[in-house]
């Protein structure tokens, strides 16, 4: 899968489900959201559940900082795109996610914007070769989501405590290409 045909993907359905635990992911599985975000497993659990996601129809992204057994090196981005069904992966690391685009994965840079330090460092250090989409959390700030938006020119993902159809709305209308949620009822909005 290429950029583009992951942007038709949340054009056409903006919500991502984003799954902690394997109740989460049969969950998601059931539900119309065409994109998964596994945020779980370990190195003997996250190639079964990327291939479930694929045999579902659903594009799959390993969020590489939360499989246990892996670690924090370009090797282990090296082993999801060698030995697992993952259209992508996530990060806060951009060495992974740049290693990630090298090796043909979609990446998803995953920034926290705890405070006014973090976006200035966003605005200043963000390289645009080394995502190609940005996740932002929490996503529930629009007037930040716009900044983002204009500032990295990558498309943005808001997640992070989005809860309901207003949090939903909110992310989109301010520039976000999709939300990310571990809600179910908002998977099925």
């Amino acid at each position: 899968m290429d950029a583009p045909a992951l942007f038709d993907l949340l054009a056409d359905g903006p919500v991502i489900a984003a799954v902690k635990d394997g109740d989460g992911l049969s969950a998601a599985l059931e539900s119309s959201v065409p994109v998964i975000f596994l945020l779980y497993g370990d190195i003997l659990t996250v190639g079964e559940a990327a291939a479930r996601c694929h045999a579902a129809g659903k594009a799959v992204f390993v969020h590489l900082d939360l499989v246990e057994g892996l670690a924090q090196k370009e090797i282990a981005v090296d082993f999801i795109a060698r030995s697992t069904e993952a259209n992508g992966i996530i990060s806060t690391r951009p060495a992974l996610t740049r290693r990630a685009r090298e090796l043909g994965l979609l990446a998803v840079q995953r920034i926290f914007l705890l405070d006014s330090m973090a976006l200035r460092n966003v605005e200043r250090h963000f390289s645009p070769d080394a995502a190609d989409l940005i996740e932002v959390l929490p996503g529930l700030m629009p007037k930040i989501i716009r900044k983002i938006c204009t500032s990295t020119g990558k498309p943005v993902i808001a997640g992070g405590l989005i809860s309901d159809k207003e949090d939903v709305t909110g992310a989109l209308g301010a520039g976000a290409i999709a939300v990310s949620s571990t809600n179910p009822a908002v998977w099925n909005m």
